[in-house]
């Protein structure tokens, strides 16, 4: 029993170690996990790719390559790519060698092992599309003899037997032209399988833009189909490319509109007038800062000077417009609910205007200068004449501008208040403080 025991604990040591190297040297491999070696087959680089030929193997037999090297190079009607290998390897065999022609998507071209594989010992797998047998090969060579494509007809034959398609029907209508552009992939692939020459380019009928030799041309030169059809396909384009206006049917006039009667015309409402606001302001105290100035320093100010810098002086902080448009700032302050708290004043753009009160009249001051003395006056001996001539002239000593004017702005309706504003704010400054406006 002891010895069956012991037996027992070897053979499951043995198994142990064995799944632990297994594991070790196969766990983590993203490809095929088998201990012999892969087929590599033809691959298709294109939904619509059925065949393509090998250019040249990049590595040779037992050559090792990582993911993302280039193993080969297969070219197609169209394109010619490079095949890049996806996982690490070694190139076993190579069963399709360089210039392999029409090679069948899915076919084994190569056969590859995992990194440290001994080459040599390995046991090639089968081929995972195995070719058919002789008998399948003798029943479908009937039928590819039938469907195979007519060899290419040597240039004497050519000129004097055209292809049995071109007998029951007229040459290409279009012209040869010499071929200065490159040819296209999918013409230089008939050239190629067709065993044509490329000098025989500026000899084939060409429909194509410009005069290019389209793949069209060289199937109806080498008489798989009809001669005509190539230039039935270009004049079909030509004619669909250019709008048919033919059936475009002319729209009928419509009826002018009956004009509405003179008594239905919206009247527009009548533009609301300004409203001029006035304030009378006197200027005794410019005049007599404007002397004293000139009197110290020798500098003139106009009347002119004083108004201007007492108008800036108010148009600040002015009660806000009624009739104002809200600008852009306010708007958006408005959104975020900062209008609230925005301030109330803007600076106003008023400009007054002033008007001198008239001057006492001609026979008013005629009366007072000329009139007959009192009895008590030369009794008294007062020169009342003389004070009477000099009783109108205050009025003069100020210049052009009286004692007394009328300062005024025009104000939409509804802003009266910012204009009396205004005005009573020149008025302080011109007759409470006029040195204000001398610095």
């Amino acid at each position: 029993m002891a010895s069956i025991a012991a037996v027992c604990k070897v053979s499951a040591r043995a198994a142990t170690q064995q799944l632990r190297n297994h594991g070790a040297r196969r766990a983590f491999h993203a490809g095929q996990a088998s201990l012999a070696a892969q087929n590599f087959n033809m691959p298709a680089l294109s939904p619509t790719m059925t065949e393509g030929n090998i250019a040249t193997w990049k590595i040779k037999e037992g050559d090792s390559f990582s993911a993302g090297d280039v193993l080969l190079e297969i070219e197609t009607d169209k394109a010619q790519m490079d095949v890049e290998a996806q996982d690490d390897g070694i190139l076993a065999k190579i069963i399709q060698g360089d210039g392999s022609k029409a090679v069948q998507v899915g076919t084994r071209i190569a056969v590859t092992a995992e990194p440290g594989d001994d080459v040599n010992s390995l046991e090639l797998p089968a081929e995972d599309n195995p070719a058919p047998s002789k008998a399948e090969t003798s029943k479908e060579q009937p039928k590819q003899e039938s469907k195979k494509e007519p060899q290419p007809v040597p240039k004497e034959e050519r000129t004097s037997k055209p292809a049995s398609k071109s007998d029951t029907h007229t040459s290409s209508p279009g012209k040869a032209h010499k071929q200065t552009y490159p040819l296209y992939p999918s013409v230089q692939h008939l050239f190629k399988i067709n065993g044509l020459a490329k000098e025989e380019a500026d000899k084939i009928p060409a429909t194509g833009p410009n005069g290019r030799l389209l793949k069209g041309d060289v199937l109806a030169y080498v008489g798989k189909i009809e001669n005509s059809y190539p230039a039935e396909l270009a004049e079909r384009f030509e004619k669909l490319a250019h709008l048919d206006l033919s059936n475009v049917k002319v729209m009928p006039k419509k009826d002018a509109p009956a004009k509405k009667p003179a008594a239905a015309v919206e009247t527009l409402p009548a533009a609301e007038l300004d409203v001029e606001v006035a304030l009378p302001v006197s200027l005794k105290a410019v005049v007599e800062c404007q002397q004293r100035v000139q009197d110290s320093i020798g500098v003139f100010l106009p009347l002119s000077t004083f108004i201007a810098r007492a108008t800036e002086l108010a148009n600040e902080d002015l009660p806000k417009s009624k009739t104002a448009k809200p600008s852009a700032d306010e708007l958006f302050n408005a959104v975020l609910g900062l209008d609230k708290i925005a301030t109330k004043y803007s600076r106003g753009h008023f400009v007054p205007s002033v008007t001198a009160l008239p001057p006492a009249t001609v026979s008013s001051t005629r009366t007072t200068a000329f009139r007959k003395p009192d009895v008590l006056d030369i009794l008294t001996a007062r020169k009342s004449a003389t004070r009477a001539s000099k009783a109108p002239s205050a009025g003069g000593a100020e210049g052009v501008v009286g004692p007394l004017n009328v300062f005024s702005v025009s104000v939409p309706k509804g802003d009266e208040k910012r204009g009396r504003v205004f005005l009573e704010r020149v008025k302080a400054v011109l007759e409470v403080e006029p040195g204000r406006l001398v610095v």
